[in-house]
């Protein structure tokens, strides 16, 4: 039965093929659909002229109900969340295929992914969205215009500039409480604003409670921020934020005899610093941009595998924008420098570097034609240097039509973990490693109607990744180590679209088709499911607003089995009492559906929140 409606579900998406295109405050009661820019690519682009990107603006990151990354990644076509275990379990994306670690976040503009962890990924799991004014995704190799992780793509999340005050509080499902408080002052001289959010929750068993492991995991995250600028002379400003999250939660274990995930006491408890400050300013006929960012991070684990882990991160960034040939074309060039350290779960720690200088420039052939290039050189201090690069055009056609594609390479260094290879046992030398490194090609068909009401894209690419660091062991010398001996590849169809069908309701549709292997043995790539999708119908009215989506994925192999197939609706909706105060009200799961994002790790059933939201 959960077969059949998957394969409805991706049969509908197909056949509509209509947007997932991110919306304005007001967007609800215009006419047509707005044009959305994309920033992340260093040269703000059209996000329907370039392929593999899109936008998810903080009204619809309302509308949905989301409270974490989490909720709402995964209506991003081709991007899969693997989370081991509901709130405190690790809660990572794979892109097109790609294995966690080859998706570089950013945070306004901070690199924070996490230096010691094994492949160098991002948790999302307490990720809090409360600040966040929009997220950016950019699918494929990004490595000319980010560097290294940035293989499967980017996403960038951007805080929000507050003015005036905001508040929510939310309680529900588990003894789940939220609450969120936000205050600032803005105008077009400065800004300054403050914000803080929290959530706290029982939980359920981390280990399936279907599989006889009745114990609630909870899990509690506090979220902080600043965010200011200053304009102290025509064209020149000073920008700077700060985040900073602690998070701690109760995770389930393998204990012996047996070593099967079940009910244990095992904690997990982590805090991130993030900041950057920014100087920009106009000479030489260009936009000049000075940043300095910083991550500081410890993670601890406490149970069977205790261990402490800490990571730095200092990027050091100066990037000029300017224009030519009587505006058509546009240019960006810049240069940076980012020192990483990690410590490891034996207590070791160590250190790696990158120094790079990059440029993207961007060509108006003619009105309906345009031309990007973009070229970097990394020159990292343990494993030589590394030159990538990326082309792509658009070209609009008649009716509506706009064909874009793209050529890009990337490549990803071996992570501190890896490098030093952390968990590893040998009687002879630990392998050398070599950075990781891919190639990828992409086409796209977008069509939008003449009236603005309707637009989608249907998107093809293939990914290819050489040299993948896996981590192996040998069951007669029992020696474990990283070597560099996969090659991957992932084939795969995305469609995505959006319509509003008037009335105050929209439709969103995403389908993403991802045939991931292992070229080294033939075999599908674990945690990437082959059909996935999403439908959300919103609606928005004087005073009352919500949306429904429903999402589907397809069987998923696993280390130990096969995630099964699932389908799950989500409902959240609010109502004005006032234009200041709002009654919101959400429900997860709407059919109680027992599901699994990750073999053996439960997910909540059906749950309901009411609360209240506060604009002044």
């Amino acid at each position: 039965m959960k077969r059949s409606i998957l394969l409805s579900t991706v049969a509908f998406a197909t056949l509509l093929a209509l947007p997932a295109i991110a919306r304005s405050a007001d967007d609800d009661r215009a006419d047509s659909l707005p044009e959305v820019i994309v920033t992340a690519t260093r040269l703000p682009a059209i996000v329907a002229d370039t392929p593999g990107a899109r936008v998810i603006d903080a009204a619809t990151i309302e509308q949905r109900g989301a409270i974490f990354a989490a909720d709402i990644l995964t209506d991003i076509p081709g991007l899969s969340v693997t989370r081991s275990g509901a709130y405190a379990g690790v809660a990572q994306v794979r892109m097109r295929g790609a294995t966690p670690g080859k998706t570089l976040v950013l945070v306004d503009g901070v690199p924070v992914n996490d230096p010691s962890e094994i492949n160098g990924a991002f948790d999302f799991s307490g990720f809090d969205l409360g600040d966040i004014e929009r997220i950016e995704v950019l699918s494929g190799p990004q490595s000319s215009l980010w560097g290294s992780a940035a293989i499967g793509g980017v996403i960038a999340f951007t805080t929000r500039e507050v003015d005036g005050l905001r508040a929510e509080a939310e309680a529900g499902s588990f003894n789940t409480v939220r609450g969120r408080l936000a205050v600032g002052r803005a105008n077009e001289a400065w800004a300054l604003g403050a914000w803080v959010s929290r959530f706290d929750t029982d939980g359920i068993s981390a280990a399936d409670a279907a599989d006889g492991n009745p114990e609630r995991d909870g899990f509690d995250s506090t979220t902080a921020g600043v965010r200011g600028r200053y304009g102290f002379a025509p064209g020149a400003r000073v920008e700077g934020t700060a985040r900073w999250t602690r998070s701690a939660g109760d995770l389930d274990g393998n204990p012996p005899p047996t070593y099967a995930l079940a009910d244990t006491a095992d904690t997990t408890a982590s805090e991130q610093w993030s900041a950057s400050g920014r100087l920009l300013f106009a000479a030489a006929g260009l936009d000049h941009q000075i940043s300095v960012s910083a991550i500081d991070l410890t993670r601890t684990n406490e149970g069977s595998f205790a261990s402490t882990f800490t990571a730095e991160r200092q990027v050091y960034r100066w990037q000029a924008t300017g224009a030519a040939v009587a505006g058509r074309v546009d240019y960006t060039l810049g240069a940076e420098h980012e020192d990483d350290r990690g410590a490891l779960s034996t207590g070791a720690s160590a250190r790696t570097g990158v120094t790079s200088v990059f440029g993207v420039s961007r060509l108006q052939v003619s009105p309906g034609l345009s031309l990007t290039g973009a070229l970097r050189h990394d020159e990292t201090d343990d494993f030589g240097g590394e030159t990538t690069g990326r082309l792509s055009s658009a070209w609009e056609l008649p009716r509506g039509f706009i064909l874009s594609g793209a050529w890009g390479t990337g490549f990803k260094t071996p992570s501190i973990s890896q490098a030093v290879c952390d968990y590893c046992f040998s009687g002879t030398p630990f392998p050398v490693l070599r950075p990781e490194t891919a190639d990828s090609v992409e086409m796209a068909l977008g069509w939008g109607s003449a009236d603005g009401r309707i637009q989608g894209r249907a998107t093809v690419y293939q990914l290819n990744v050489e040299d993948q660091i896996t981590y192996v062991f040998d069951p007669v010398t029992f020696d474990s180590v990283y070597v560099n001996i996969a090659r991957t590849r992932s084939d795969g169809v995305e469609l995505e679209g959006r319509a509003l069908l008037g009335g105050g309701l929209d439709l969103t549709l995403a389908y993403a088709w991802t045939d991931a292997t292992d070229r080294t043995t033939g075999a599908r790539l674990l945690r990437v499911p082959e059909h996935a999708g999403s439908v959300t119908l919103g609606w928005s009215g004087a005073r009352l607003s919500g949306a429904l989506t429903v999402r589907a994925e397809g069987d998923q192999p696993d280390a130990g089995g096969v995630r099964e197939a699932f389908v799950t609706g989500n409902l959240s909706g609010s109502w004005a009492v006032t234009p200041a105060v709002s009654l919101t009200a959400r429900i997860d799961n709407l059919t109680d559906t027992h599901f699994q994002q990750v073999f053996g790790y439960g997910e909540p059933g059906r749950s309901g929140y009411v609360g209240i939201r506060l604009r002044y």
